[in-house]
This record gives structure tokens, sequence and C-alpha cells, in this order.
């Protein structure tokens, strides 16, 4: 795999340049959410497919409020001390869902390490009443690592969601400088522990950030053997000059290749490519795993 650009100061690459298309009805659905009081990860982190997920009924709420308890090097959500737990919440996001039509929703938080449970018992209760109430919207749970707190877990995975979502986020060897309060075989086992509860699992990667192939490879192959189905790859984008600088963009034909790469590895879907988030083409990504014939069939 070849380099394209690298340094501290980098110009953006011409297929980064492209507008994204924002969806009609964006300003819509932004005032429907400030009025019921949510959050959205795809204003939080500024993901540049907000437009396109949302008019396909697809969205990403984030609950246990905005403020989080990690300073994560390449992460647009504010860092601070959160105030309280919202106990209505959970009837909140049954309203946005309901109101935004979604077909897939994917419910993630901040880290709340502030709590007992990490707020395993919102997410419990969030799921709970979106299936009571939303039974055709397909279910995926962004999660946090609960400090490895498996009974916090088990709560979150008792619930049976559609998919388990954890980020992996990088490699090894830059979790001191991109996520250092994470670790990374703690996330790995979440994933195992997820998995062996009978979870259809799912784990994102950024690159540019300055990892070689061979560590992104040994992630691939890392996730696969504690049983990671669904695989998002995608290039860090800095989004402030407080955050990490990128280090390296990534062409479309090498997201091409880490595509390939995955695969070969044992991940039945994966999604690489220059605008991809953990969220990204989540339906289709469920759809493509629920039709992904087993090894009993």
């Amino acid at each position: 795999m070849s380099s394209v650009t690298r340094g501290r100061d980098l110009r953006k690459p011409r297929w980064l340049r492209s507008a994204v298309p924002a969806g009609g009805n964006v300003s819509e659905l932004r005032a429907m959410i400030g009025e019921l009081g949510l959050h959205t990860v795809c204003e939080s982190a500024k993901c540049p497919n907000l437009g396109e997920c949302w008019a396909n009924r697809t969205a990403t709420l984030m609950i246990l409020g905005d403020v989080c308890t990690r300073s994560c090097g390449f992460c647009a959500v504010t860092t601070g001390r959160p105030i309280g737990l919202d106990a209505e919440e959970p009837e909140r996001v049954v309203e946005a869902v309901r109101r935004m039509g979604l077909r897939h929703v994917v419910i993630t938080s901040v880290n709340r390490d502030d709590l007992p449970d990490g707020g395993a018992a919102i997410f419990a209760e969030t799921i709970r009443r979106v299936r009571e109430e939303m039974r055709e919207c397909a279910l995926e749970v962004l999660i946090p690592d609960f400090k490895g707190d498996w009974e916090a877990l088990d709560v979150v995975n008792a619930q049976l969601p559609d998919i388990l979502n954890h980020n992996i986020e990088t490699v090894p060897r830059l979790y001191t400088r991109v996520r250092p309060q994470a670790k990374y075989m703690r996330s790995l086992e979440l994933i195992q522990r997820s998995k062996e509860a009978g979870l259809v699992t799912k784990s994102g990667l950024m690159v540019g950030l300055g990892e070689r192939t061979d560590e992104l490879h040994a992630v691939m192959s890392d996730l696969a053997q504690h049983g990671c189905d669904i695989m998002t790859i995608g290039q860090y984008m800095r989004p402030t000059v407080r955050h990490l600088p990128v280090e390296r963009y990534y062409s479309p034909d090498e997201f091409d290749e880490l595509r390939v790469a995955a695969v070969s590895r044992g991940l039945s879907h994966v999604e690489s490519g220059v605008f991809v988030r953990s969220s990204y083409h989540a339906w289709d990504q469920a759809e493509a795993v629920r039709r992904k014939p087993s090894a009993e069939d």
C-alpha cells in the first residue's frame, strides 16, 4: 500500500473536497431533535454523512447527555463533568424514532465513567422502550466499554439489540495518544462477550493517525478472532485544531485494498471508504449480515 500524503499540515486531496449532500429535511429534523432535548452523534461528532443518513431514515441518537468523561484525541464531543441522569430520556428517544420514521436507529452515548454502571441501565431501558413501541425499526447500539464492568455489559446484551457495536478506533500502539482511557484488549473482550451472548457484533476503525499497514491487518485479524461480524473503516478527519492532526490521507483505491484485507481475515461484512463512519450504511450492513448464510445452513 503506497503513501498518499504525510505530515502535520496536510492539504485535503481531491476526493475529500467534493460537497457532501445535505438532504432536504435536515433542518426540520434538527429542529425536532432540539425540541425533544436530545442529541445526535451525527451533529456532535460533525459527521459528513448526516444528510444522506437522515434522508435514508437512519440516525444515531446519543443518550446520557452530551458531555463525555473521557478525552479522546480524535473526538469532537465535549469533555467534562456530566451533571445528573435523565430518567425520561428513553421516552424521548422513542418519540424521536417515531417522528423521524426511522427504519434503523443507532443508539450511542458519551462515556459516563461517573456512573456506577456507566449508563448501562439507561441503555437497556431505551432499547426496551423502542422495541415496545417501534417493532419494525431495527435497533443497533454503539456502546462504551463500561470500564470492563461485564455485569453492566450483560444488562445491555440481555435486551438483544439487533447489532452490538463497539469501536476499536485505532491500532494498539496509538491508544495512549488517541484514546488514552481505553484498553485495546478490553475492547476486544467486550466484542467477544457480546458475540458469545448471541449478538451480531460490529466495530469501527479510523485510518490516518499514523498507523502502519501491518498494524491495521493485525487489528482486522484480532477482530475476526474475537467474533466481530461487521467492520467499518474510514478516514480520520481532524474536527478542530485542538484535535490530533491527520498524518495521512488514504486514497479510494487504498480503502478498497483495506476492505479486501479485512474480508480475507474473516469479517462477514466490511464497509471501507473515505467518508465511512461507524453508522454509515448501517441498515445495509445489518441486511447483508442477516442475508449471509451461517455455517449451520
